[in-house]
């Protein structure tokens, strides 16, 4: 029977749960359960999830190279994850590397999440790590790197819900949530069998409880239980394992995007170093591979080597793929951007005010604040105060602001994320891919060559010009950002403040807008016309403030300014291509009956270049897509879970647009 992944809910915030306290101890009114033992919690927990699972013993006899994987049905405090993290710490080798991920519909704020994990001074360390990275309750998947080697996916939604859409494999499960008496929506079959189908052979469980529902529930999924002693006044707990997980059908339908067998990852070659590249490089040696990164000119050379760049999305009134990948973008950037340790910062979270300058905008936004539910630290609309919000004189009527936004220093960032010794960046153009055996060969201009494992392909508009991807369209996007020096005498933006174009707070008193866009244009020298495009749209934005700089004698006109031109790639969707290379001919020929009739398909899982891959058509939104579309890569590569929902996971494979031109006749 072929499985289905649950269809992703609208974008939400979620609701936080109702608590009555005991000191530290929350409980819940609506489940009216504990959500730990005020006994002793945290023996609690290493009695029945730690040690029934027995990790200490198999984290310290882990060998493999892909991280071990405890997933968790109900997220609570965090107490359960910590205590696995800590054990990790205690027991796993040096090069071991951990990955938690955890359901939760009814997340806590950060300060109920701090006041309960009190209770624990021993794991202070921790919980301010967690606490720190703590997202925000929207529905979806928040990445979180807790440290190095430590990873933690929280999946907020339905616990069923979102173990349909988990596109990754566990060796530990920590069944957990309130009592089955106390929440029996969750403890339904469903959940047994989303969690088998998730399951890597041999995977164990443990659970508090040893109600009739989860014996049948587990043992109909395929789970073998026994009874073993449970924790305190409650005599007796469930444990066990499965030993043949049932097969993912879930892309029954679509079995092109069933991803390509794992190989050998111990070299990585990246081509292209701006921010897809950089990123890719960056999540690839936190993994332990050693990577070459081979760039033409200079780390953020290309579309990377702005003086700004600005972390923002326009996300569509009504909620899509596209949307749901941007907003996850944006928020893992700036959980991502906030923890690189830098001597000078990379960024600045400055928010961003989205102006509406004409009635279509301002209705679309309208309807935007309509259909979705957000927390205001995500977006929040204005119609007053925008002067202030901004700290330049508005005329428009109407904004949206995104506080966790704001702009990035892009060759700074690039500089950093390479400057990790287990990445190499070689200087070289490359002109040719060629798999000789178990290896890639790159074959440079200058007549080297460099041998890898397996390769990224992150070079933006030039990424289409291998045969192996020249079936994949990219347009050529050109882009011109201009710079004026700002008289003391004029307020400075406080945020960064876009419509058109975009224009950002002052760096070393030198202010950067734009940018120009202009398709099917991949011409890099600075011109007038791009010039005079970036001061109409800052005009029209601006008019007030506009007006200001000229009578303090800014002279705004096209000879006036510097600026920098430079060529951004953009696919015909615009979500960029993230994932494995697919081979187009073999995808022709077996897919070619959806030519006729797009509902017979084919039973062919699709072919893919072995270890080749592609992150490109980022377009003017990389800072929000690159980084998430990294880490989709590093995590296949890795064979780790995956960092969004297996849709929004097939939304970015470069596939479907081979399987759309296959079925509208114009693959040639």
């Amino acid at each position: 029977m072929t499985q289905r992944p649950y269809p992703l809910p609208p974008l939400a915030a979620l609701t936080s749960p109702s608590l009555t306290w005991d000191d530290a101890a929350p409980h819940s009114d609506a489940f009216d359960d504990v959500y730990f033992s005020r006994e002793n919690g945290r023996a609690e927990t290493e009695h029945v999830f730690i040690n029934a699972n027995y990790l200490p013993t198999r984290f310290a006899e882990w060998r493999q190279r892909h991280a071990f994987v405890i997933g968790e049905t109900g997220f609570g405090t965090g107490l359960n994850m910590l205590c696995a993290w800590a054990c990790f710490d205690a027991h796993a080798p040096a090069h071991a590397r951990l990955h938690l991920l955890s359901t939760e519909k009814f997340p806590l704020d950060r300060a109920s999440l701090i006041r309960a994990l009190s209770a624990w001074p021993s794991l202070v360390t921790y919980v301010q790590v967690l606490c720190d990275q703590w997202p925000e309750a929207v529905s979806g998947v928040h990445r979180l790197h807790l440290s190095e080697r430590v990873t933690l996916d929280l999946h907020f939604g339905d616990t069923t819900e979102r173990l349909s859409q988990l596109d990754g494999q566990v060796d530990a499960w920590f069944l957990d949530g309130f009592a089955p008496s106390k929440n029996p929506e969750m403890w339904q079959p469903e959940l047994f069998e989303a969690m088998a189908a998730r399951s890597r052979p041999g995977a164990t469980f443990a659970t508090f409880t040893c109600a009739g529902i989860v014996k049948r529930g587990l043992k109909a999924a395929g789970f073998a239980w026994q009874k073993v002693p449970g924790f305190g006044r409650k005599r007796e707990m469930l444990a066990g394992m499965i030993d043949a997980p049932p097969s993912d059908t879930r892309r029954g339908a679509t079995p092109w995007f069933t991803p390509p067998a794992n190989l050998d990852n111990r070299h990585v070659a990246v081509i292209g170093a701006g921010i897809a590249g950089a990123s890719v490089a960056a999540a690839l040696a936190r993994r332990g591979i050693k990577v070459s990164v081979v760039e033409r000119e200079a780390p953020g050379a290309g579309g990377s080597g702005n003086r700004q760049g600005a972390l923002y999305v326009k996300l569509a009134a009504e909620t899509n793929h596209q949307s749901r990948f941007y907003l996850a973008g944006l928020m893992y950037s700036q959980r991502w951007l906030g923890q690189l340790a830098t001597d000078t910062p990379v960024w600045q979270p400055s928010g961003v005010v989205q102006l509406a300058l004409s009635d279509k905008e301002a209705r679309r936004q309208q309807r935007f604040m309509a259909y979705h539910s957000l927390p205001e630290a995500v977006v929040s609309a204005h119609t007053e105060g925008l002067s202030e919000l901004a700290g330049v004189p508005i005329s428009a009527q109407q904004a949206l602001f995104y506080p966790q936004a704001g702009w990035v220093h892009p060759k700074a960032l690039c500089e950093q994320l390479l400057a990790h010794p287990l990445i190499r960046v070689i200087q070289g153009d490359v002109k040719q891919l060629q798999r000789d055996g178990q290896h890639w060969q790159l074959d440079l201009a200058n007549g080297d060559t460099v041998s890898a494992d397996q390769v990224v392909i992150a070079n933006a508009q030039l990424a289409n010009h291998f045969a192996q991807t020249a079936q994949l369209p990219l347009q050529q996007v050109r882009g011109q950002v201009s710079e004026v020096t700002l008289p003391e005498s004029v307020p400075a933006p406080q945020r960064v403040v876009c419509a058109g174009g975009y224009v950002s707070p002052p760096v070393d008193g030198v202010l950067t807008f734009g940018a120009s866009f202009v398709p099917n244009n991949a011409t890099r020298h600075v011109t007038h016309d791009d010039h005079q495009r970036n001061i109409d749209e800052l005009r029209e934005a601006l008019p007030d403030w506009v007006a200001a700089l000229e009578d303090a004698g800014v002279e705004l006109s096209p000879e006036s300014l510097r600026g920098r031109a430079a060529v951004r790639a953009a696919s015909p969707d615009k979500s960029p291509y993230a994932g494995p290379v697919p081979v187009a001919e073999s995808w022709q020929a077996a897919y070619q009956a959806l030519g006729k009739d797009a509902s017979k398909v084919p039973d062919t899982q699709g072919e893919h270049y072995p270890g080749l891959w592609i992150s490109t058509a980022h377009g003017s939104r990389g800072l929000a897509s690159a980084p998430l579309c990294a880490e989709v890569i590093a995590s296949r590569i890795s064979d780790d879970p995956q960092p969004l929902e297996l849709t929004l996971v097939d939304h970015l494979h470069p596939g479907r647009r081979l399987i759309s031109a296959i079925i509208r006749g114009t693959m040639t």
